[in-house]
């Protein structure tokens, strides 16, 4: 019940921000406005949920959503998707084509037709532009009912937990709450859209059915476990009605591409119940499986990752190596096998172990990682900085990658870059004191202009924000 509360405080906090930014909206809001909206969304929302930065995991994810797009017409938005770390039943989109979907939700999926047809009725929100409308709609909420979501708000900043929660939420329900929610109308249209969509980019539309009817049957454990899907995605039950109609009425065809993704998937799940689901329960799962199969690699890997995060490095090693012995050739499980070696301490183990993954998967982004750590820690930076590099240039921008490079930089006396990437570290932390110290150090050293250019437009950038929160604070007291 606790999840649903900060949900539901979280979507407060955001209208409440939609009203600041826009308060005269008169016909929806602009695409510019929109992006700015959505910039807005991502540092609250990251500052709330904890957003899975798995490479493979998230690098899946997007790959699917963006096979996906190739069938929409084009949108002005450049859509990103990303992975919630929740064990609960739960996606949802944001202005500008932000898309989230939680771990929970991915763990209870069959196969990628389910992600998919989830991932495309998201992406038909945005499409249709609900949350532009939504937002235009919600002006019509009293003033009141905004008073009363500003004062659950600053309570929750000052500590007041769930009584500020259940605040919003009843100062919500007192207004037209209604307005501000996914609509009956909005839900059919995302999924006639939708399945249209997905059916041009190869799936039948079947696998959408399959995971609302595993979300509609949550709810039947008790109030306590309600899906937070069905808290934002009403009209479940018309939504299966529609759904079955229309591949009652639709020939289905097989996805072309589903035989060399379905893999992946599998991998993916794997991956999400090892390493971000209930411990126990990943343990027991898994252990549980092997037993059933002692021929399934799979199994052995998630047993692995599990027991790797429990802090068993020995059995980790030990089920690991059973999984590449039942599938040599598989690089994730090699990955795997190095990063534990590495967090062991047994660097020539892990060095040759993610070599021979990545001759395998040379774009594996987590063996880049990994091989980049593990030079730096045998004292040669050099390469290191190297294959950070390399996984900045494909787009990879995970924080602790601009961490260890700074660390590269340092290492090798190039310290205008490593201070500059250690204040862009800071500055991703929302650490804006530690971010203008290192950019501003950062500028004694550098002599690029274009660099140069770029650190000070982000000093200015730094010291409006810090002047804003100081007469934030100033105007608290």
């Amino acid at each position: 019940m606790k999840l649903l509360k900060k949900t539901a405080s979280i979507s407060a906090l955001v209208i409440l921000l939609s009203f600041a930014l826009f308060p005269v909206a008169s016909s929806g809001l602009t695409v510019m406005e929109e992006e700015q909206l959505a910039r807005e969304y991502i540092k609250i929302i990251s500052a709330q949920l904890e957003i899975v930065d798995d490479p493979l995991i998230v690098g899946y994810v997007n790959a699917l959503g963006k096979k996906l797009l190739k069938a929409f017409p084009q949108q002005p938005f450049n859509y990103q998707f990303y992975v919630v770390r929740q064990e609960v039943y739960n996606a949802f989109a944001i202005p500008g084509g932000h898309i989230f979907i939680y771990t929970g939700l991915i763990a209870a999926m069959e196969d990628e037709a389910e992600l998919a047809g989830i991932l495309s009725h998201e992406i038909s929100h945005v499409y249709c532009r609900h949350i532009a409308q939504k937002i235009e709609r919600s002006k019509k909420i009293n003033m009141a009912t905004l008073a009363g979501v500003a004062a659950g708000i600053i309570l929750g900043a000052a500590g007041g937990g769930e009584v500020a929660s259940a605040m919003t939420l009843g100062s919500m329900a007192a207004g037209q709450s209604a307005a501000l929610a996914n609509s009956r109308a909005d839900e059919i249209q995302a999924d006639q859209v939708g399945l249209e969509y997905l059916t041009k980019a190869g799936y039948d539309g079947q696998g959408l059915l399959t995971i609302l009817n595993k979300i509609r049957a949550k709810q039947w454990f008790g109030a306590d476990v309600v899906p937070s899907y069905l808290m934002t995605h009403p009209a479940v039950e018309d939504r299966l009605a529609y759904i079955d109609t229309f591949l009652d009425t639709h020939q289905r065809k097989k996805d072309p591409a589903a035989s060399d993704s379905a893999e992946t998937f599998n991998v993916v799940q794997t991956r999400v119940m090892g390493l971000y689901s209930d411990e126990k329960v990943a343990l027991n799962t898994f252990k549980a499986r092997i037993e059933r199969n002692p021929a399934d690699p799979l199994g052995f890997y998630g047993y692995g990752l599990a027991l790797a995060r429990s802090g068993d490095k020995a059995k980790a090693v030990d089920a690991l190596k059973q999984a590449v012995a039942l599938d040599a050739f598989d690089a994730f499980t090699l990955t795997a096998l190095g990063q534990v070696y590495f967090t062991s301490g047994q660097y020539q183990e892990a060095l040759s172990t993610l070599q021979s993954a990545l001759s395998i998967d040379p774009q594996n982004p987590e063996a880049i990682y990994y091989l980049g750590r593990i030079q730096l820690e045998l004292g040669n930076p050099q390469q290191a900085a190297a294959h950070f590099e390399t996984l900045m240039k494909k787009g990879f921008r995970g924080n602790q990658v601009r961490y260890f490079l700074a660390q590269s930089y340092g290492a090798q006396g190039e310290m205008g870059n490593a201070r500059y990437q250690m204040g862009l570290y800071h500055l991703e932390r929302r650490d804006l004191r530690k971010a203008r110290a290192q950019l501003a150090r950062a500028l004694d050293d550098i002599q690029k202009p274009e660099r140069r250019e770029e650190i000070e437009k982000l000093l200015k950038q730094i010291d409006e924000q810090l002047a804003a929160q100081k007469k934030q604070q100033q105007g608290r007291g």
